[in-house]
């Protein structure tokens, strides 16, 4: 049986919220003056909340802001202590809970290494043994003997996160290091914390990057509005709250052909984005294909009406756009007037993540803008892919899509240069 690193049981945190009205006072010249009067209401963060972690293990804490997980590690931290419930922990334990935990704003960063390190328990001659380390992975060495507070946010945490990771505690507890600094030390963060939980070191994990915690975490909990719901296989608790947490509205219907939107030609009837594979309530991620549907009043009999899709990410730019006239049924034919439903299908390995826009337009006779609804409906794409091993951030650009790729070996330089008599040596080695 493996040795337990951390039991909690019957975690409670209580804070007490102060609501003040103001009301007029009657004294004569101070009429103009409120007096305050104050009515205190009871808050739970956490609300007995009991989980058991083995050394070795590292856990992903999700949940929604509010959800109480900042405030669960400051308990497990011992920076605030619980109102009940008890929690244990064996060993030394390392934190990374707010940039530059620990650190005094008038010392420097040197300075700052070793005061961190002895808040944590270490001694001098281990601070000493890993003091290279840090500075390397922090990337601070013409800093180093300047206070910290002269560093900027992104030198603050990188300098906060190099001691918290490499000094030799045997818990690690990070909350969000990832929502600070830039593309390059988020991925050595990750690449960090990877290797801390080779190690045999427990590390409880929060962060709202779910990518970064299905490739970083074996298990997963799930906390909200302070009690922990869930707690279990990493892909299992993630589906669960990704499924809870996803408020884009998949589907529009308007039940009316003389309220939804539209005019004396067209009006919409209903609008959906649904997987392709799969019900229409699944998760929506980078991989899947989508299928959209669009149902609408065609009002004017012996109507050349085409829909148009546009597809727009959160920086509204749109980089899909697709028509149904090349559809056989639309592309020459006049329609009479009725109820008519459109589908499009989009493949998988296409769209990036996050929240995406679906604007919806029809054109007569292949010109004529009959309709157009530029907010028809919006849904989001999420990323679960598993990206083991590699950058796991948001991919950058508009569209994601899988390209195929194919690498072949030719061969070392000078058999290049034997059989290619295209090949010219340069002077230096270069050949072209």
């Amino acid at each position: 049986m493996s040795h337990l690193a951390i039991t909690a049981s019957g975690l409670g945190k209580r804070y007490r919220l102060s609501h003040q009205s103001a009301r007029r006072s009657s004294l004569g010249h101070l009429s103009q003056m409120f007096r305050r009067s104050s009515a205190d209401e009871v808050f739970w963060a956490l609300k007995d909340v009991s989980f058991e972690v083995k050394s070795g293990e590292v856990i992903g804490f999700v949940g929604l802001n509010g959800a109480g997980k900042s405030t669960l590690l400051k308990v497990l931290s011992r920076i605030t202590d619980p109102t009940e419930g008890r929690a244990v922990i064996e060993g030394r334990t390392g934190t990374l809970l707010e940039v530059g935990t620990g650190f005094h704003p008038e010392l420097t960063g040197r300075e700052n290494i070793y005061l961190s390190g002895a808040i944590l328990g270490m001694r001098r001659t281990e601070i000493d043994r890993k003091f290279d380390e840090i500075i390397a992975f922090a990337e601070v060495e013409r800093f180093l003997d300047t206070p910290v507070k002269r560093y900027s946010s992104g030198m603050y945490v990188r300098l906060a996160f190099a001691v918290a990771a490499h000094l030799e505690s045997e818990v690690l507890l990070v909350d969000e290091v990832l929502a600070v600094g830039d593309v390059a030390f988020q991925k050595k963060c990750l690449g960090k914390m990877s290797e801390v939980g080779r190690q045999g070191r427990t590390v409880l994990f929060v962060s709202h990057n779910m990518v970064a915690v299905q490739n970083l975490c074996q298990r997963v909990m799930w906390l909200r509005e302070g009690r922990l719901v869930a707690d279990g296989a990493t892909s299992d608790v993630v589906r669960q709250y990704l499924s809870a947490s996803v408020s884009a509205q998949n589907e529009r219907v308007w039940t009316d052909p003389n309220t939804g939107p539209g005019n004396e030609k067209v009006r919409l009837r209903r609008v959906s984005v649904k997987r392709a594979d799969a019900g229409p309530n699944e998760l929506i991620s980078m991989s899947t294909p989508l299928m959209v549907e669009v149902e609408y009043w065609n009002l004017t009999p012996n109507a050349h009406i085409h829909v148009c899709l546009n597809v727009s990410n959160e920086q509204s730019m749109a980089f899909t756009t697709a028509s149904n006239e090349t559809d056989h049924m639309t592309h020459d034919n006049a329609l009479p007037a009725g109820v008519f439903r459109s589908v499009c299908w989009i493949p998988g390995d296409l769209l990036n993540t996050g929240i995406h826009g679906l604007g919806v337009l029809f054109r007569q006779n292949g010109r004529k803008v009959v309709l157009r609804c530029d907010d028809a409906l919006s849904f989001e794409v999420l990323d679960l892919e598993d990206r083991s091993g590699m950058w796991l951030g948001r991919p950058p650009g508009a569209v994601h899509p899988k390209l195929t790729w194919k690498t072949s070996y030719l061969g070392e330089e000078s058999q290049l240069a034997a059989h290619d008599p295209e090949m010219v040596s340069l002077p230096g080695g270069t050949s072209v």
